[in-house]
């Protein structure tokens, strides 16, 4: 019996696949025709507590035993920031927590509705890791470089910093460079997965373009009101990028996401988003080494896209501060290691350094996390979108964008009206609920925005 026949019998892949071909083995040894193994392990697998003692079918009945799904009698604790979330959101939130293997969670005040966990959700489980609880964008994150250059260049020489952003940014689904960029990530072992592996030449030529969505490439103005971050108080002349794994991460979320699922066909509907890979196990070992690659890969992008600016514009970088989300990370919380995948949150460990960004019109801010036990040392990734794509694309129009952009002084070189700055929240009431998450340390704020052109589907 072939590998899919087996599985087709009800079987989940994993180690109850394994010790199914075991005792189909048997059954062989034993002079067992195709139609008597098929009837017993579809007996077993109806009814395994029914086979828990027998010789032979004792193993694989025992380990569906163990596998099955039993919900917790108490969910796991957890913990929101901010107030008028969604409800759908706040009940992702919920049914993530009441997962056999979740340990604690945390909402964020940005929250809203994502595939199995919210974004803005913090979930830590027990060696176990959840594809679509990391995202489909692997490894999205935020860099920042501050300039040596005046802040005047912004209205006096603007042409020459659009130049440099359309000459070393590539924007929108399947974007490439033709001479493709040199970084040491290509020379990583991309065979820790079939899927890698199959994507290593799409990878290397995205490498450094930021894709679609919500990720930018944008110039504002850095503003300290007192020394920090080894800078003096003052205003700066800044970089800010948001974009992640590209299209081979998005391939690495949709295969693991899907075999997760398969593994686990005992969750509920409500949780089927919520499959998770045992971290002992090969798929789960595989996943992780993937996610891993992608994590390398996200900063290998926006390295280039920060050193080409640069270079274009002849800038020395006097700070460089950057943080990825929509990944899992081994930590030890309460006395215990757990996984803590943050999808769409900042990690905010005591004086770990990140980046909040408002939206293309809104500021962001440079903080420093206060290391808050209860959010699993999280905080928000952003402001968070208050409305859907398709509500933002009903209910707002480029002249109201338009008009609010220039209103702030921002001015925009290409972005879809989706992620118009009206369809995201108010990023100082977001920040007001987390004051015992971060400290805030300089203010950004936009000035000359470059994301993917109208028209793009997004990516994360």
């Amino acid at each position: 019996m072939t590998h899919q026949e087996i599985i087709k019998l009800g079987v989940p892949e994993g180690k109850p696949l394994s010790l199914a071909f075991h005792l189909i083995k048997l059954m062989a040894e034993s002079g067992a025709d195709r139609a008597a193994m098929e009837a017993r392990i579809s007996a077993v697998v109806q009814d395994p507590a029914a086979f828990a003692d027998d010789p032979q079918a004792g193993p694989f009945a025992q380990v569906l035993l163990s596998e099955r799904y039993v919900p917790r009698a108490e969910p796991a604790p957890w913990r929101q920031w901010g107030s008028g979330l969604e409800e759908t959101a706040v009940q992702q939130m919920r049914v993530a927590c009441q997962l056999p293997v979740s340990f604690a969670g945390a909402l964020m005040p940005d929250a809203h509705v994502g595939y199995g966990l919210p974004i803005g959700g913090v979930l830590a489980t027990r060696n176990a890791v959840i594809p679509y609880a990391v995202g489909v964008d692997i490894a999205c994150r935020m860099k920042l470089s501050v300039y040596d250059l005046p802040v005047s260049l912004l209205e006096d020489d603007e042409n020459r910093l659009k130049s440099a952003l359309a000459r070393e940014t590539q924007f929108g689904v399947g974007a490439t460079f033709k001479q493709r960029r040199q970084h040491e990530v290509m020379d990583r072992d991309w065979g820790v997965s079939p899927i890698t592996r199959q994507n290593k030449d799409k990878a290397w030529a995205q490498l450094g373009t930021s894709g679609s969505g919500n990720h930018f490439v944008e110039y504002g103005v850095l503003t300290l009101d007192a020394p920090a971050l080894g800078l003096d108080a003052g205003r700066y002349l800044a970089l800010l990028s948001h974009s992640g794994s590209r299209g081979t991460g998005a391939s690495v979320a949709d295969h693991y996401s899907k075999l997760a699922k398969k593994m686990h066909p005992e969750l509920p509907d409500n949780q089927r988003n919520l499959a998770w890979l045992d971290l002992d196990t090969p798929e789960g070992q595989e996943y992780w080494a993937a996610m891993e690659l992608m994590g390398e890969y996200a900063a290998a992008n926006h390295a280039c896209i920060h050193k080409h600016i640069a270079a274009q514009l002849g800038a020395q970088v006097l700070l460089d501060v950057e943080n990825h989300h929509n990944f899992a990370w081994k930590e030890i919380h309460q006395g215990e290691e757990v996984i803590v995948h943050r999808k769409g949150a900042t990690p905010a460990g005591a004086d770990v350094l990140g980046i909040i960004p408002g939206s293309m019109g809104a500021p962001g801010y440079v903080v420093r996390g206060r290391g808050n036990a209860e959010s699993l040392h999280s905080a928000s990734h952003g402001a968070g979108r208050r409305m859907s794509r398709t509500k933002a694309f009903e209910t707002i129009t480029w002249e109201q964008t338009h008009a609010w952009l220039k209103e702030r002084g921002v001015k925009l070189m290409s972005a879809g009206l989706d992620e118009s700055p009206l369809a995201y929240k108010d990023i100082a009431e977001v920040m007001a609920a987390q004051v015992d998450l971060v400290e805030t340390l300089a203010r950004f704020d936009p000035r000359l925005v470059k994301m993917a052109p109208a028209g793009e589907r997004p990516e994360d």
